[in-house]
This record gives C-alpha cells, structure tokens and sequence, in this order.
C-alpha cells in the first residue's frame, strides 16, 4: 500500500503525517523516545509494516513524528530557556493537532490509537483531556508509574544516540542463552535508516541522532511517582500490551495500571519471548494479532459524520 507523506502545518511545528489510506476506521500510531514512524510502525521487514497489518485488517492507517524527530521540524534552541523540549504536554498537544486533521479528512470524530514506550504517556494524557475523541487505546509497552526514586534523570535538552547505543539497548533483556529476536540482529538496514531520519547525524563522531530529553524526564518523573496523566480519566477500552521480557511494563507495572481503569473492556497481554521492541522482533506478529483483536472488538463505537 503506497503511502501519503506530508507537513502538517499550523499553530506549532510542522509535523511530518504519514497515512496508508483504507476506507476503515482510522488508526494512529504514536511513537517512543528515540525513533520516529519511519523506523517503527512504518518499516518493513520483508516488505511489509505494522501499518500494512493495519490496511489488511481493514483500518486507515496513520502515523506520524513528534516534533525533533525524523520528519517533523525541530524545537527553537531559547539559549535561556531552561525549559526541556518535548515533555508531554507538549507532545500532547501535538497528538491533538494530528486528531484533529484526521477527524476532517475521514469523517470520524472518534480515532483508535495504538502507541509505544514513552508514547503512551502524552497518548493517554491526550485520550483522558479529550474522551470523545478516542475510542480505543492500545498501550504497547507502556511506562507507568512507580513509587521510589528512578536511576537516571534528565536534565539537558537534548541528548546524542548512536546505533550502536540503540542495539544495546534493543538486545538488553533477551536471556543471554536466547538466540536474537531482533528481525534484523546487526540492525544492518534499520541503523542507517535510523541515522537517515536526522540531518546532521552522519556528520558527527561517532555518528548518532539528536533527540529532544523531555520523553527522559517524562519516564524519570513517571518512575519517581510522578505520571503525567490519571488512568482512572480514561473513558475507551484500553490494552496493555508487552512482552514477556520487557523490562519497561511490569507484571506490577500492568497490574497498577488495570486496577485504576474504570471501562469495563480493558486487557492486559503478555506475549513470549519478546521485548520492549517486539515491532522490530519474530514476535511482531503476535503483536499485531493482540492489537488488531482488540482494535476490531473496541474501536469504531463512534460513527463518521453524515
């Protein structure tokens, strides 16, 4: 399926949207910390992406960049501002700018949204400051609260990740005697398309891509007690889904986080041998059967408007 790419342009940074057009529901996908849609739900391992599952399950598949990521246009560097870029309520807003377009192009006031990682925390900040306008909510791996004292902080504005530092930590939590879940275990293509998605990255020693810190402070103040959103806002069916060794979503992480739901569709999946990057992993393909399930049993509860 051929994708439509282009700048949203409007009050705040043009953010790059991407859609894969079906005459389905639409869903959106939000991305993590330290990559953007290109690398994520828009990549493809053989030919085919988690936005090409999405089509073939009948679903208008989007996605798009946060601001300081891949596409999109980077945040001002205010040399006196101590303020960190991209913190949630930031991102929020932007997910709100993309909701909006979408709702104008398809029809449907109401969209489905699937995020990763650090994603899920301006996505459900955004889905409890806007109930009508999400009707189902996928938390793929997602970062919660935890009461104590998190081990690292974030406190300069942006940071430098290289590919190899992005291995690393893809490979972390597979058992040592486990053979590789990584689709790609050098990251032979990913890692150049990875540096492809910033300019400049090519041109520094060792190369790496400059990302804004607000989603590390996000997931610091999350793991310090300090979540930007209350789930019991939430109003949609909710999915946590993770994998069997991600070390980011707890059996305890999901545990908190059911227990503060109040809609009665909410689930919890656990899916084996995979990790916090189960889209990049053999895996991906449980993945996307958990999510396409409870997208099809919970969203499109809203109809487009006649």
């Amino acid at each position: 399926m051929k994708q439509q790419v282009f700048i949203l342009q409007g009050d705040g940074p043009g953010l790059l949207v991407r859609r894969q057009q079906s005459g389905g529901l639409p869903v959106l996908y939000v991305h993590g910390a330290t990559f953007p849609s290109a690398l994520s739900a828009a990549y493809r391992f053989n030919g085919r992406s988690w936005m090409d599952d999405w089509n073939a399950r009948g679903f208008d598949a989007w996605a798009f960049d946060f601001a300081g990521f891949g596409g999109s246009d980077r945040y001002g560097d205010d040399a006196q501002s101590e303020t960190i870029p991209g913190r949630a309520p930031q991102a929020a807003a932007q997910i709100a700018r993309v909701m909006s377009y979408i709702a104008a192009i398809t029809g449907h006031s109401s969209v489905a949204i699937v995020a990763h990682s650090w994603g899920t925390i301006p996505a459900a900040l955004f889905a409890a400051q806007n109930p009508q306008a999400v009707n189902a909510l996928c938390l793929f791996g997602p970062v919660l609260r935890r009461d104590g004292e998190a081990k690292t902080s974030a406190r300069e504005k942006y940071r430098l990740v290289t590919i190899e530092q992005q291995r690393a930590r893809f490979i972390e939590d597979v058992p040592s005697d486990h053979p590789p879940v990584l689709i790609e275990p050098e990251l032979a293509d990913w890692g150049p398309a990875y540096l492809a998605s910033e300019p400049g990255a090519s041109l520094r020693f060792p190369a790496a891509v400059k990302i804004p810190n607000g989603p590390a402070a996000d997931i610091a103040a999350a793991w310090s007690g300090n979540l930007a959103y209350d789930p019991g806002r939430l109003q949609c069916p909710v999915l946590c889904v993770r994998g069997e060794w991600d070390s980011v979503t707890s059996d305890a992480d999901a545990a908190w986080l059911l227990s503060r739901l109040s809609h009665p569709a909410r689930r919890d999946v656990k899916i084996s041998k995979g990790t916090h990057l189960m889209h990049l992993e053999h895996s991906r393909e449980d993945l996307f059967v958990a999510v396409g399930d409870f997208l099809k049993e919970n969203a499109g509860a809203v109809s487009p408007r006649s």
